[in-house]
């Protein structure tokens, strides 16, 4: 590998149920999807708490599904978000009273058509912080994935429109995160949390040259591009994965359904 590059690291260590990794900033956002089983594990940790419009639903409507044996009206106070922010199309007229008596702030955007959701959260997030502070800090969006293929496609376009912000999509089933192409990286597995399936996918240009490690399928200097070869199925063989390329790639990885918490320990 190139030692001209400097090295990004990766890890889904907001994954674990403890905060003891150092540097595990991040923000996250809720999006109008079904809310994944790590969901309060997340809030919990969670450095601010945003919803994207419908978001605020799913965590009005689902996270006291989480706690069958706790008072739902509890559960909605103690998860209350910091913000709400997008075009307001979606968010149920009761559910958005109901965040302003509890003091949330809600930013309307609705004269904003020409960005999604996502893309209003992540500015108000990239705003409210230093410029040092962004280049550390993560962003985590749940629900990104899954429903309408539209939405899909603008939340990854949302990370090609902001390389230099760690944003991770999430859902039940995987993680989607970008890889710039100005970077090598090295991957951090956790094999009880994530894996093994596993995939490379250059959406905005082809890569002429990739090459990885700790892949049972290595890449060595290969072509990849859309009506050719793409690097889906793969599979994670070692603990550390390093990928060098030519173009921003996307990465993808399985998330277990087992050895994640559920519940979180939030008093």
């Amino acid at each position: 590998m190139s030692s001209a590059m400097d090295v990004m690291t990766h890890s889904s260590s907001f994954l674990l149920p403890t905060e003891e990794t150092p540097g595990k900033r991040y923000a996250l956002v809720v999006l109008n999807q079904n809310l994944p089983r790590f969901t309060p594990l997340l809030w919990e940790h969670a450095k601010v708490r945003l919803c994207a419009d419908g978001g605020a639903n799913r965590i009005y409507d689902e996270l006291p599904l989480f706690f069958p044996h706790e008072d739902a009206s509890s559960i909605r106070h103690r998860y209350k978000p910091d913000v709400i922010k997008g075009d307001m199309d979606s968010i149920r007229p009761d559910v958005l009273d109901f965040y302003l008596t509890l003091g949330t702030k809600v930013i309307d955007e609705s004269h904003d058509q020409d960005t999604t959701d996502l893309d209003k959260c992540i500015l108000y997030i990239r705003d409210s912080a230093s410029n040092q502070e962004t280049s550390r800090f993560q962003i985590l969006a749940t629900g990104a994935l899954g429903g309408r293929f539209d939405h899909e496609a603008g939340n990854l376009n949302v990370l090609y429109r902001y390389p230099d912000t760690r944003i991770v999509l999430l859902s039940d089933d995987c993680l989607i995160q970008l890889l710039p192409k100005t970077h090598l990286h090295e991957i951090h597995i956790h094999s009880s949390l994530e894996g093994p399936h596993c995939g490379l996918i250059p959406i905005g240009t082809p890569s002429a040259k990739t090459t990885t490690s700790g892949l049972k399928w290595d890449l060595s200097n290969t072509e990849m591009r859309f009506g050719g070869l793409i690097s889906t199925s793969n599979l994670v063989k070692e603990e550390k994965i390093t990928v060098e390329s030519d173009s921003d790639l996307l990465w993808t990885i399985s998330i277990k359904k087992t050895g994640l918490p559920v519940e979180s320990n939030t008093p």
